[in-house]
């Protein structure tokens, strides 16, 4: 009798254990589904194959790619016409630009290069080697924060362009790639997932998923004209003054001024 109360004590205590490790799984919410509102569309140069977007002291820089047409631009984003244009070697295929203390970084694709120049003379200080592919940079208050194409995105020391932190990307469903053009606001990362309409607001601390937006048709439900050479949405700066985010995309006829709900 007393091993039949003992098995069944034994029996109960690991049904309780059982379900204790249940109750203690982390479930990894889905990302939230984030509304935007449109403020104003601006005019964008269709030609601008669109990497990066960077605002400096209330003026809009862009960084473009594709081969023999890869610039740094400041651009008046009223008309959409450049004022300064900075061009790449012709073997050289720009990639995504941040400003980072009075310095502008521009990646390259597969050049291995990264560009830094005088904010003010746009003169090239220094050119540092990357080991990856070159895809999108920001940067928060101590460190640039690059892509490479993939799921993982690398904090890295601007002084000399060494890796100091690498942070996968996920959501509920794992691992998230193609991790693009990127954008650091009020302590989250945004990213343009290449190839889609999505652009992914990240806790930069974990890489969780936190949001997503969805601009899925924004040329077509704002009557913008669309060629065989408008390609995918890519370009994501953050206004501090307004608060608003610019959006646009590759050869895109339009810029975008939203505002997150």
């Amino acid at each position: 009798m007393l091993w039949i109360v003992t098995g069944a004590i034994a029996c109960n205590s690991g049904a309780e254990t059982e379900t204790q490790s249940s109750e203690n799984i982390n479930i990894v919410q889905e990302p939230a589904n984030i509304p935007y509102q449109i403020i104003k569309i601006y005019p964008h140069d269709t030609s601008s194959y669109t990497q990066g977007l960077e605002w400096l002291k209330d003026q809009l820089w862009e960084g473009t790619g594709w081969y023999s047409e890869s610039k740094l631009l400041l651009t008046d984003f009223t008309t959409g016409k450049a004022i300064i244009k900075v061009k790449l070697p012709d073997n050289e295929f720009g990639e995504g630009i941040t400003i980072f203390k009075d310095k502008i970084f521009q990646l390259t694709w597969e050049n291995h290069k990264v560009y830094q120049y005088n904010a003010k003379t746009l003169a090239v200080e220094k050119t540092f080697d990357w080991p990856y592919e070159g895809w999108g940079i920001t940067h928060n208050d101590t460190a640039l924060i690059i892509s490479t194409g993939g799921s993982n995105i690398y904090w890295v020391d601007p002084t000399n362009f060494k890796i100091v932190k690498t942070v996968g990307v996920t959501d509920n469903n794992g691992y998230v790639d193609s991790i693009n053009e990127l954008e650091w606001a009020e302590g989250f990362l945004y990213a343009n997932k290449y190839l889609t309409d999505y652009i992914l607001k990240i806790n930069p601390a974990t890489g969780q998923v936190v949001g997503r937006v969805n601009m899925a048709g924004l040329l077509q439900q704002t009557n913008q004209p669309i060629s065989a050479n408008t390609d995918v949405l890519n370009g994501i700066a953050y206004r501090p003054s307004s608060k608003t985010f610019f959006i646009t995309g590759k050869r895109w006829p339009a810029l975008y001024e939203i505002q997150l709900n």
